[in-house]
């Protein structure tokens, strides 16, 4: 019966002798008698090795350290084994020491004679292993893997398969039921002569041997739990996983993860071998196991290198090629044939760009950089590479997974304008951006891509009484807001006209106030928006309840820098139209949210009722209403009886108006939000198509306020005759803002109007706002909404419920 299990373990896992009976206690609890095992040099004897080479290549004394380490080997076989089995061990470490010495004694050391040397680590793990398991009682020997491991020489020794495979499976045969214990990292040529196996090589013996035997789970033990799915050095938050495809472990490895090396993987392929990494520090706790074959993908990885070298060149044209030589590749296969000229050197690259026939980019490792320079620089003739540049100033962020075009657009919304475009494969993202920032793109990628929640900050932006009616709204929804979404949502800035405060780790909602009286400093826009790119934030939402116009001009900036936008401020929705155009060409281009209900009716849902309309295939054709709360309150309260100056300066006492009223009677507000609700239905108007039929007369307009006020009556002869004409034709008198087709023409105005007492305009509690719709489906009888339209709450009742829909259209991209 073939053997099922082989265990691996590292230096790290024998680095003392507490390590070795931890080891002994894996391999007796956790196997079966006939298990293999693989052992590296315990702790850092094999740098130990090397070390007194080059001490005697620089002639250096290297007599007392081959001691220092003869003596941590004879510590080991003391602390861990009897007399009897002492003794034996002693006595070859004895002869070890004397072979060691006269190798170190040569004048000059072929590379048979060095590898030797290299090799005297592996060599005592596997005697002093075997030696503690039969010193607990099971039937256990070590095998020298120069005696089964049979390879071609070359940069990197290649296995000969076949004879190797036949020479253990013979060993496997003389020794039934009994624990071999191998070296690793060693093998040998068809002379007998020692060969290093390189870096990894003892992971590369593990997985190799148990190709070559059959066995059915090979388990690397090592000093962390498993393979995460980021790392934990670097995430806090980094998960481990239970489960991963090869080609997916195969990938990670290849993109530098130092958890596993590709050149370990290997021999698994094509194989029914499984591989589960372990930790011998914990071997009671949950494990990575990689599956040969995965029918789903499992959840994605992100992997990060500090540092890759980029290498970047141009192709000459067919043309010029061709009279050079007739050998050389054609135009559209001459990138490809670099990547496979790379590839079969061994240099594969992390990632690739081709941008067109005028530019091509390889990245790789840092430690890739002399070989590839070289092997483009000596190809480059015949490839027709031109202008060879190296970058070394970039660093590499990828996700790995079997879904990777699953996590695309995620992964794409978090890049900088420095970031290399996306690389994508069918099992990898990969970028490069500037070193500075490789650590911050892991974590956001790893935060939406991997970790288990989105962390979405939002910024602040006006501290008025619409403001603290938000903060205190926010405050009591965000417990159940984040459960609902599985997202954290934070206040991470606040920001007025003089002050702001960027919090990273958000700002206590219920002490807000005072944080920003003592932490709020003065800001530039410059300076916020540096604070702002280095927030550890997935997404971040700025809510605009100011009246800003100078805000208004930075939204451009804060959508270039992916930052979403909530409006109460009615600016931008209502700004110059080319201005409007390009805000919402650059939310298309980079898929980011703007939304500005709020703006218009205050809570009322006018804007979402006119896109679900649209949505549904419907026309609209007019829409009206009153939009001012003020000018409905005034106009409700108007009956003849109270001059409407008077009723005026008792809006102004009740708060209702603005502190300047003409802000109100102007009817500029209104006709704003006509103009907003106009580009909401397609309509691409300027403010000034809008007519505006103003309450203040012309000669009151640009006097000062206490002039004004004081020269208000002039209003009220004008406004009674009004009354008066339209009462006696059973209408009411409201200031209304209309915009309907006539004939194909759009007229669009705003002004005080007489309409029928039965009118939906003529009987509104006053305040309130209204909308009429009429559209293909609604003709006869219109659609209606009215409410409240201004007031602290329902503002910020509207500013909350855009910040949600935004969470949510984050969260299903």
């Amino acid at each position: 019966m073939a053997r099922s299990h082989l265990h691996k373990f590292g230096g790290s896992s024998l680095a003392d002798a507490d390590c070795y009976r931890r080891v002994a206690h894996i391999l007796l609890t956790h196997g079966h008698s006939d298990d293999l095992v693989v052992v590296s040099a315990a702790g850092k004897s094999t740098n130990f090795l090397y070390k007194l080479l080059d001490l005697r290549d620089t002639g250096q004394l290297w007599q007392e350290e081959l001691q220092v380490l003869i003596s941590f080997q004879q510590a080991l076989i003391e602390q861990l084994l009897s007399n009897e089995q002492a003794r034996d061990l002693r006595e070859r470490l004895s002869n070890d020491k004397a072979q060691l010495a006269s190798l170190l004694s040569l004048e000059q050391r072929n590379e048979y004679q060095i590898s030797h040397v290299v090799s005297f680590g592996e060599r005592w793990s596997a005697r002093l292993m075997a030696a503690l398991l039969r010193e607990s009682g099971v039937a256990a020997s070590h095998v020298d893997a120069c005696s089964i491991l049979v390879a071609d020489e070359g940069a990197v020794p290649k296995i000969r398969v076949e004879e190797s495979k036949a020479k253990i499976q013979t060993l496997l045969a003389e020794r039934t039921n009994e624990r071999l214990v191998i070296t690793g990292f060693i093998c040998a040529n068809a002379q007998g002569d020692t060969l290093l196996l390189g870096r990894n090589g003892s992971d590369f013996s593990a997985t190799l041997i148990a190709s070559l035997a059959d066995i059915g789970r090979v388990t690397i033990w090592t000093d962390v739990e498993g393979i995460f799915n980021a790392d934990p050095n670097k995430i806090n938050d980094a998960k481990l996983l239970k489960s991963m495809s090869l080609a997916e472990a195969d990938r990670l490895a290849r993109l530098g993860s130092p958890a596993l090396h590709s050149r370990t993987l290997q021999p698994l392929f094509n194989t029914q071998v499984s591989l589960a990494v372990r930790s011998s520090y914990a071997s009671h706790t949950d494990f990575t196991l990689i599956a040969p074959q995965s029918s789903s993908a499992s959840a994605p990885v992100v992997t990060s290198l500090s540092q890759v070298v980029l290498f970047s060149f141009k192709l000459e044209t067919h043309n010029k090629i061709e009279s050079d030589s007739q050998s050389k590749p054609q135009p559209q296969s001459q990138f490809e044939s670099v990547l496979a000229a790379l590839t079969s050197a061994g240099l594969t690259p992390l990632a690739h760009w081709e941008y067109g026939a005028d530019k091509h980019e390889l990245a790789f490792m840092l430690e890739n950089q002399k070989q590839v320079n070289a092997l483009l620089s000596k190809q480059a003739p015949t490839f027709g590479i031109t202008e060879l540049q190296l970058n070394l100033d970039l660093g590499l962020v990828a996700l790995v997974s079997a879904d990777a075009e699953h996590f695309r657009r995620s992964f794409a919304r978090l890049l900088s304008r420095d970031a290399k475009p996306i690389y994508q494969d069918n099992l990898s993202l990969v970028t490069l951006v500037p070193r500075a920032q490789v650590n911050l793109l892991t974590q956001k990628v790893h935060r939406r891509c991997a970790g288990p929640k989105m962390r979405i900050g939002v910024l602040l932006l006006g501290v008025g009484n619409i403001g603290e009616a938000w903060v205190d709204l926010f405050r009591r929804a965000n417990h159940a807001l984040n459960n609902e979404l599985e997202a954290s949502v934070e206040l991470v800035g606040i920001v007025s006209s003089k002050k702001a405060l960027i919090a990273e780790q958000g700002i206590d909602l219920n002490h807000w106030q005072q944080i920003f009286a003592e932490k709020a400093c003065q800001w530039q826009y410059e300076q916020l928006f540096e604070r702002l790119d280095k927030l550890d934030c997935d997404e971040i939402v700025a809510l605009d309840i100011s009246a800003s116009a100078s805000l208004t001009l930075q939204y451009p900036e804060l959508f270039a820098r992916g930052i979403h936008v909530v409006s109460a401020n009615k600016l931008a929705g209502s700004g110059p139209l080319p201005f409007y155009k390009e805000l919402k060409q650059q939310l298309s281009n980079r898929r980011l949210f703007w939304r500005y209900n709020a703006s218009c009716g205050a809570g009322l849902p006018i804007q979402h009722a006119l896109n679900d309309l649209r949505n549904s295939g419907d026309t609209i054709e007019a829409v009206g209403g009153i939009f001012s709360g003020t000018l409905c309150w005034l106009f409700e309260n108007f009956d003849g009886k109270k001059s409407f100056s008077e009723l005026v300066l008792e809006a102004k006492s009740l708060g209702l108006t603005e502190p300047d009223p003409r802000d109100d009677l102007s009817g500029r507000d209104m006709q704003r939000k006509l103009l907003i609700l106009a580009r909401e239905i397609g309509l691409g108007i300027e403010l000034d198509d809008i007519k505006l039929h103003s309450l203040v007369p012309s000669e009151l307009v640009d006097l000062p306020l206490d002039d004004f006020l004081a020269q208000i009556r002039s209003l009220d002869s004008d406004i009674l005759q009004q009354y008066l004409s339209a009462a006696e034709q059973n209408k009411v008198l409201r200031y209304v803002a209309s915009l309907d087709r006539v004939d194909g023409k759009l007229q669009a105005e705003v002004g005080l109007k007489w309409v029928d007492s039965h009118h939906p305009y003529a009987n509104l509690t006053p305040g309130d706002n209204v909308f009429v719709i009429r559209s293909a489906f609604y003709q006869g009888n219109p659609l209606i909404i009215r409410g409240p339209g201004a007031g602290r709450e329902v503002t910020a009742a509207a500013i909350q419920s855009d910040l949600v829909q935004i969470c949510k259209d984050l969260l299903q991209e």
